[in-house]
């Protein structure tokens, strides 16, 4: 009965006294690591996608989020027009591009 009394009291001495304070810490430090290292990543991709969009010019060749590889024929106010063979041409939105199809090439060699 003696060492569980020296437990209890050991434990209630080391209680931190000021928790709040300590708490509010923690969760400045939890918000700040999720900006560095998931917000702004996230930002600074967006920010690079949107400019290629708006870079795009015709000849481009460009791959749409379901898949599909082109070559930009001509380009709309908010949609593109994609040549994905010979005499075949679609219209996408412009937000619908992801990526440029000759880096993709580049890279997977």
């Amino acid at each position: 009965m003696k060492l569980l009394d020296i437990l209890q009291d050991g434990a209630a001495a080391g209680a931190p006294q000021g928790g709040g304070m300590s708490m509010i810490i923690m969760l400045v430090l939890m918000f700040v690591i999720f900006y560095f290292f998931m917000i702004r990543p996230q930002q600074k991709k967006q920010k690079e996608l949107n400019k290629f969009r708006d870079e795009l010019k015709s000849g481009d060749k460009v791959m749409t989020v379901g898949g599909i590889h082109g070559t930009v024929v001509s380009i709309l106010e908010n949609s593109i027009i994609i040549a994905i063979a010979q005499g075949v041409e679609i219209s996408v939105e412009k937000s619908c591009i992801i990526a440029d199809n000759s880096d993709l090439a580049n890279n997977a060699r």
